[in-house]
């Protein structure tokens, strides 16, 4: 039985709290929030103890579930992992590279586990479909959300396109090569729509935006790899797949040979797939395989290391963007 606190229950952290209470093979200890009204709030609701003092917290647990704004992310982990406590903490890793792998380090001395909640590894359809997902050449990812202050505390490439960043650095299997970014501040003095290019050594190619000042609400990742296109929506929970037509190499000849009348549905087999046979969602799945981690000993499923990959590339979109306004 693996005994974990959480620290950090605002809006995402009530979640952790509800979720962890229904796992079987943990122990909600207890939490920790420096707003005081808010702990006991959640602590009556969810019938858990509420902490007055973090230390205190990390004493009685085995893990601690961090999920408080990015810029208290690494003085709160380093603390934990000096205490010997296996840790989950909400991305982005860190707000620096330095703090990332320092935390790392950490955790390989002592012998501990961090895992980074980059969420949509356990989408189920992205479990539903990531083992087609083959040497993929082309990306193209789109993530919208209208503003809310939640997140603003880092830029867009931090708070949403890093999700996208962890997805396509999981698929595409290669270095990168080059980054080409644009961005803009529009309600926070943080980059709150970007846009960049990823060039990878393969050859292959993502283009990635991210916004959190639209009026809609979007989140589409496309994939085009040799025989396929697949692409996910994670807001209407569906994916959807092209890919050639088995007949394809019978009717070519003819269409390009003697100008035969085709239709082009015949050159393709169209595919739609959802999820509902997966009765948990993202959140779950993510918190349920930290606890697995260590109740195994096995490697997370997104370890440190990933996260810090993916705040690699994100920090090198951000500078792009800056570096680009100063020359302008």
């Amino acid at each position: 039985m693996v005994k974990i606190g959480v620290i950090g229950v605002g809006h995402l952290g009530q979640h952790h709290v509800r979720i962890f209470k229904e796992i079987p093979d943990c122990e909600l200890v207890g939490i920790h929030d420096k707003n005081e009204d808010r702990a006991s709030e959640i602590s009556r609701l969810y019938s858990v103890k509420a902490y007055p003092e973090y230390e205190e917290l990390l004493a009685d647990i085995d893990a601690i579930d961090i999920a408080v704004t990015t810029t208290h992310h690494y003085r709160l982990a380093k603390t934990a992992l000096e205490k010997g406590k296996h840790l989950f903490i909400e991305k982005p890793i860190t707000s620096t590279l330095a703090e990332g792998e320092e935390l790392n380090r950490l955790a390989r001395e002592k012998n501990l586990k961090i895992q980074v909640g980059h969420i949509e590894r356990f989408n189920p359809i992205v479990l539903k479909i990531a083992e087609d997902i083959k040497d993929p050449m082309f990306i193209e990812s789109h993530r919208l959300a209208p503003f809310t202050p939640r997140g603003s505390d880092v830029s867009v490439v931090l708070d949403l396109m890093i999700h996208d960043i962890d997805l396509i650095l999981t698929f595409v299997r290669s270095d990168i090569r080059d980054i080409r970014a644009s961005g803009v501040c529009i309600l926070t003095p943080n980059i709150d729509i970007a846009n960049a290019r990823l060039e990878f050594e393969n050859g292959a190619i993502a283009n990635v935006t991210a916004s959190r000042v639209s009026l809609k609400r979007e989140r589409k990742i496309r994939f085009f790899q040799k025989d396929a296109y697949i692409s996910l929506d994670f807001q209407n929970k569906k994916v959807t797949v092209l890919k050639k037509s088995k007949d394809i190499k019978s009717m070519l000849p003819e269409i390009l040979l003697d100008n035969k009348p085709f239709n082009s549905d015949d050159l393709v087999d169209l595919k739609t797939i959802d999820a509902s046979d997966i009765d948990k969602d993202a959140l779950t799945l993510e918190l349920e395989s930290f606890v697995e981690a260590i109740s195994s000993g096995k490697k997370p499923e997104v370890d440190g290391v990933s996260g810090v990959k993916a705040l690699k590339v994100a920090l090198e979109i951000v500078e792009k963007i800056k570096i680009k306004d100063i020359k302008e």
